[in-house]
């Protein structure tokens, strides 16, 4: 059964579960969802906890020699069986199935840790038999749209009190790394007086930039149309090292797909099914970001803009004057809704 980290210690006091999936790739919720388990584990009396790391050629016998072996202290343990970001593979399978089968004869947990974990596993034997036996704890970033209000009630574990914009701004300050938003409630904490109320000003003053992004934050940004975010984000997967090539790829996609929904739209589709006739489809949770960006971005806006990634592919090989970095960041303005400067200039889309 799947339960959101946030409803999973509510789930736990109901029962026990013989096994919990926790998988996901947000390292703090990942921590407390486990943190969560182990603690319901101790409160039943498993004081007992063994822990078995799945690297290359894992022996994966241990799984059942483990759960099969008994304990001259206690009659049953916490097993942690801790994937990674690998996967079992075909010998994995089997002894994860082989496990499921035997979940009713023992009183131990079995505690699975993993990164997040696609479609064809959810879809595996094994997955179906302990996810319908215990709990699934999928563990998602935090949309940056509710980070603000989870960082609000966040600050309320620290004995602290945000307003919306002063939990705005440390959102902004820490996006897309939970871990550094709570230390920085923890510093807070430390160094303010209980039930304090940090204004923008304090975080303004004594919270760094730790934000972390990616080439998808990028591109969800600019099909929102959240202009002010997109130039951050840039900013900031320059300054990661990010390579120029993978944001002009990931840019250049997506112009390409809404280009894609436009002919399929021409054609008399509806959007539903131009969504789905990508490749791969376009999820529900995706769509109205892209609805959004077909309502601001002409098919004609879009050529030129192709166009402009020309230029800047050759300035990535060196062939064409136009200054990379500052080109992307005008070429993702553009499509967010701004205005760039280059990506205005009409010399931007000669190729050649």
């Amino acid at each position: 059964m799947k339960v959101f980290p946030d409803k999973l210690t509510e789930a736990l006091e109901k029962k026990l579960p013989p096994v919990v999936i926790v998988a996901g790739d947000e390292p703090l919720l990942h921590i407390e969802a486990c943190d969560t388990v182990r603690a319901r584990a101790r409160e039943q009396g498993i004081e007992e906890r063994e822990v078995l790391h799945v690297e290359g050629n894992f022996p994966w016998g241990q799984l059942l020699e483990s759960a099969t072996s008994m304990s001259l202290f206690a009659s049953s343990k916490l097993i942690e069986l801790r994937l990674g970001s690998q996967s079992p593979g075909q010998e994995g399978s089997r002894a994860l199935e082989a496990y499921a089968e035997r979940l009713g004869d023992s009183d131990n947990v079995l505690l699975i840790s993993a990164a997040k974990l696609d479609r064809k596993l959810q879809q595996s034997k094994w997955f179906k038999a302990m996810d319908k036996a215990g709990l699934y704890v999928p563990v998602w970033p935090v949309d940056h749209q509710r980070l603000g209000f989870w960082l609000r009630d966040r600050a309320g574990r620290h004995g602290l009190t945000l307003d919306m914009d002063a939990a705005r701004l440390l959102g902004e300050r820490t996006e897309g790394n939970l871990l550094a938003a709570d230390q920085e409630l923890q510093k807070l904490a430390l160094i303010l007086p209980p039930g304090a109320r940090p204004d923008v000003a304090t975080i303004a003053s004594g919270v760094e930039d730790s934000a972390r992004y990616d080439i998808f934050t990028l591109t969800e940004a600019c099909l929102r149309g959240e202009r002010e975010r997109t130039s951050r984000i840039v900013r900031g997967l320059k300054g990661e090292g990010v390579e120029a090539p993978i944001v002009l790829w990931a840019l250049t996609r997506e112009m390409r797909i809404l280009l894609s929904l436009y002919q399929h739209l021409d054609q008399g589709q509806s959007f539903e099914h131009a969504c789905k006739a990508q490749k791969p489809p376009i999820f529900d949770k995706r769509r109205p970001a892209y609805q959004q960006a077909l309502k601001r971005l002409p098919v004609k806006r879009l050529h030129k803009l192709l166009l402009f990634a020309q230029r800047l592919d050759l300035a990535i090989k060196g062939a064409s004057p136009l200054p990379l970095w500052e080109g992307l960041h005008d070429l993702a303005l553009t499509l967010a809704g701004g205005r760039g400067v280059l990506a205005e200039s009409p010399i931007a889309y000669k190729v050649g």
